[in-house]
């Protein structure tokens, strides 16, 4: 019996024997064949350079940290989201009569745009926090956890659990047993799935029940549906139940000591990320009771609601694009995994996500390095990666909406796999 920390994908990989060519046909839709090939799999070259060399490439300066400046971006998104918060106090009464916000149209728009700035706001500070992790926020790693925590634990992040789990994300991006977060399903899970759907429609549908099956599977209704549900819970789902993660045969869960993503001397850490959660929720119900549930609804649960969005918006499409590879066994390295992200332009979005969207190839190079020095880092790094440097400036809800729809499974073997549809 495999042990609790063995993730499913290993153990299928493990016991996966040759390969046999089904003789059924029952669960490829004529519409959209499993069998799609991508052509990014022919064209696929392994990256030519070592990790020292990419470094040598980068000024030295980009790696220096300036503990000032990194507080004065964290003075600058925390002044904005007060300044935000303080604007939106006089929303309901117009600020002091200034404005007519009688109507309950006027108002709903007004506290919808502040949702969204906030949200804006918020997810740069939780950007920040991020940094602090990687020890990209300065160079003592206690000022680095303090800054980390208080942020993190204030938007509901179990900070130390989140670290721990990510770091091992860094360490195997794109190895297909152990990266921990946005592992593909493999062709079989995914036909197994679609068998579901089929056995779901009614008898009466006759031979043609599977391909129904793989026909609601795909069609633009059901996958607009499920991308809402992705962007709305996606986050909280993954740090409760690590949806996405890798498959294990016991309740995984950030908030959990036992969890087989944590070692056991990480438990502290797993008890102080739950504590700074549990303080942020305890302030809630506070506020819950001494204003309102529609008070702290308005100025946190919705603005929260756009952090979510945008962290698994950004976060999706920086993983998820037919042009990646995804590795398994010794065919997997470091510098392949690192390379296993795109750049994305989120527009003017990119100033207040602190770059982590345009500059991620970076990040994942050298998570250490200061954020603020990752755009002159990555100008640097476009000119030695060449073509093995992945961007796409497309319009970013397009581009998420065509890795939803074109980035369904990779295949059940095989040491370099690409997404297929």
């Amino acid at each position: 019996m495999a042990p609790e920390s063995t993730t499913l994908n290993q153990r299928k990989g493990a016991s996966a024997g040759p390969s046999k060519q089904s003789t059924k046909t029952t669960f490829v839709s004529k519409r959209h064949p499993l069998t799609t090939s991508n052509p990014h799999y022919k064209a696929y070259e392994a990256p030519p350079f070592t990790l020292k060399e990419l470094r040598d490439a980068v000024p030295a300066e980009c790696f220096k940290h300036s503990t000032v400046k990194s507080l004065a971006y964290v003075a600058l998104d925390v002044s904005m989201a007060a300044g935000l918060f303080y604007l939106a106090m006089g929303i309901d009464d117009g600020w002091g009569g200034l404005v007519d916000t009688s109507s309950a149209v006027v108002r709903t728009a007004l506290w919808f745009l502040y949702s969204v700035a906030q949200g804006i706001v918020c997810t740069g500070i939780w950007v920040i926090a991020h940094e602090c992790g990687h020890g990209g926020f300065s160079a003592s790693p206690s000022l680095n956890h303090a800054v980390g925590w208080v942020l993190h634990s204030a938007l509901l992040v179990p900070y130390f659990s989140w670290k721990i789990t990510h770091s091992k994300h860094h360490k195997a991006c794109g190895n297909m047993d152990k990266d921990q977060v946005f592992v593909p399903d493999v062709r079989s899970d995914y036909k197994n799935r679609i068998r579901k759907a089929g056995e779901a429609i009614p008898e009466e549908h006759g031979q043609q029940e599977e391909e129904e099956g793989d026909m609601f599977e795909l069609s633009p209704i059901v996958d607009l549906f499920k991308l809402i549900r992705q962007q709305l819970f996606g986050w909280p789902a993954y740090i409760l139940s690590n949806a996405s993660g890798q498959r294990f045969n016991v309740w995984t869960s950030h908030f959990h000591t036992t969890s087989p993503i944590f070692s056991p001397h990480q438990a502290y850490q797993v008890r102080l990320s739950v504590l700074g959660v549990a303080i942020t929720l305890s302030t809630l119900a506070y506020f819950v009771h001494t204003t309102s549930f529609m008070t702290v609804l308005k100025y946190y649960i919705v603005p929260y609601l756009w952090v979510n969005h945008w962290l698994v918006m950004i976060t999706f499409l920086q993983h998820t694009d037919v042009r990646l590879p995804h590795y398994r066994g010794d065919e997997w390295d470091f510098l392949k995994g690192a390379l296993c992200t795109v750049d994305r332009d989120f527009g003017f979005l990119n100033y207040f996500f602190h770059h982590i969207t345009d500059t991620h190839v970076a990040h994942h190079l050298f998570s250490n390095m200061p954020f603020y020095n990752a755009e002159k880092a990555t100008a640097a790094l476009k000119k030695k990666l060449g073509k093995f440097y992945l961007y796409d400036d497309s319009p970013i809800f397009l581009s998420m909406w065509r890795s939803y729809r074109n980035c369904r499974f990779v295949e059940d073997e095989g040491d370099v796999v690409f997404y297929k549809r």
